[in-house]
């Protein structure tokens, strides 16, 4: 989860960050500051999201075309030539550093044109021209490309690298390759895009989405069509951490009535068939696996105590583009379960704020969190590995 070289550990209390790697049952989450102070966002920000993370579909970025995709702070910039291949580019002309695309842009352009004083770039980064610099001695345009960032596609998303210091890849990947790998979605369409502005830490909401201890509670409707006690977490290899539920006897999907509009995915087995698969890829994409659909959430800490979140829902490219298809049965299910879960998640920020909060124990069915709250106090504890 860290990025690779020198980690100076983060600014908390050493003793409480060690409380969170006791053994399951012993443990505690991690230390109240970990959610409300700045300074650990701030640390987190560099840390954490040093490395690899998802920044959107790979279809966001069509031949041709431009993005600026937010990584905290400040954007990288996506280009795609006509030939498809995907670069990743800091969002800033070497002139005065003027963002070349807005943060959350997109544009179809032949190139890249800095909106401040001309500088112009080709979709590789290369300069291709700077007003009034024709006649100037030594003005090597070859020395003045934007600065490349490291980027790749994996099964329809986009991740990056934007220090360059992140762990090989298919090592941050591990073995969710083979997970993700027969729902083909990379050849998937997204219809439908929600984009919800949550107030809670980042964290907050992974670990909500680590556990369904809470789902009898606030899901009556999840709870109708998945045993919120059934399933298995997994601890295998890569910067992940994640399980699967059943689907209860009856029930085609997730949906209000238990019943799919769309069609199961090729190539599942029977087991992939009959259960969801939810996998938080770290630090900031979660990924829910459906027999016939696929729903991510796409986390972008605002605040140390507000969360942007991009939910978007991909079918089977058969299945979106035909006549008449309704992907409602989907969004409409999952549009309900996520504001039930981001009511939770804000109360739980609000909670945290009393004076005297302590972080608790665990319960037996928390295993999820568990794996995500050692991962990130591990983190915090800093490291020269990967």
């Amino acid at each position: 989860m860290l990025a690779t070289g020198h980690v100076p550990p983060a600014p908390l209390d050493p003793d409480q960050v060690a409380r969170s790697l006791l053994p399951f049952g012993s443990s505690r989450m991690l230390p109240r500051a970990a959610y409300l102070d700045a300074a650990v966002l701030a640390w987190e920000r560099e840390h954490l999201f040093g490395g690899w993370m998802c920044v959107g579909r790979s279809t966001d970025v069509a031949a041709g075309g431009l993005a600026a995709e937010s990584v905290g702070e400040y954007a990288v910039l996506l280009t795609r030539d006509r030939g498809g291949v995907l670069r990743g580019f800091e969002n800033a002309c070497r002139h005065r550093g003027h963002e070349l695309l807005p943060c959350g842009g997109s544009a179809q352009a032949k190139a890249i044109v800095c909106p401040y004083h001309a500088w112009t770039y080709r979709l590789d980064g290369s300069l291709i021209g700077a007003p009034g610099h024709r006649d100037v001695v030594d003005f090597d345009k070859s020395a003045l490309g934007l600065k490349p960032v490291e980027v790749r596609e994996w099964h329809g998303w986009v991740f990056v690298d934007r220090t360059g210091r992140g762990v090989p890849f298919a090592e941050h990947i591990g073995d969710l390759e083979t997970i993700v790998a027969s729902y083909d979605a990379d050849s998937m369409l997204t219809p439908v895009v929600h984009e919800y502005d949550v107030a809670a830490n980042w964290k907050v909401v992974v670990e909500n989405y680590q556990e369904c201890y809470h789902c009898s509670n606030i899901h009556p409707e999840l709870c109708r069509v998945s045993p919120p006690d059934s399933g298995e977490n997994l601890e295998q290899d890569g910067n992940w951490v994640g399980g699967w539920m059943d689907l209860r006897p009856g029930a085609e999907t997730m949906s209000l009535d238990g019943h799919s509009r769309g069609v199961a995915i090729a190539r599942l087995d029977e087991h992939e068939k009959r259960t969801v698969m939810y996998v938080a890829v770290l630090p900031n994409l979660l990924i829910s696996l459906h027999p016939d659909y696929v729903m991510t959430h796409l986390l972008t800490p605002l605040s140390s105590d507000r969360t942007r979140i991009r939910c978007s829902w991909s079918f089977p490219a058969d299945v979106a583009s035909a006549a008449g298809f309704d992907s409602s049965y989907a969004v409409d299910f999952w549009d309900l379960t996520n504001r039930q879960d981001w009511a939770a998640c804000e109360s739980v920020q609000r909670g945290m704020r009393a004076p005297q909060f302590e972080p608790g124990p665990l319960a037996p069915d928390e295993d999820g969190v568990y794996q995500f709250v050692s991962h990130v106090a591990r983190a915090y504890q800093g490291s020269t590995d990967a």
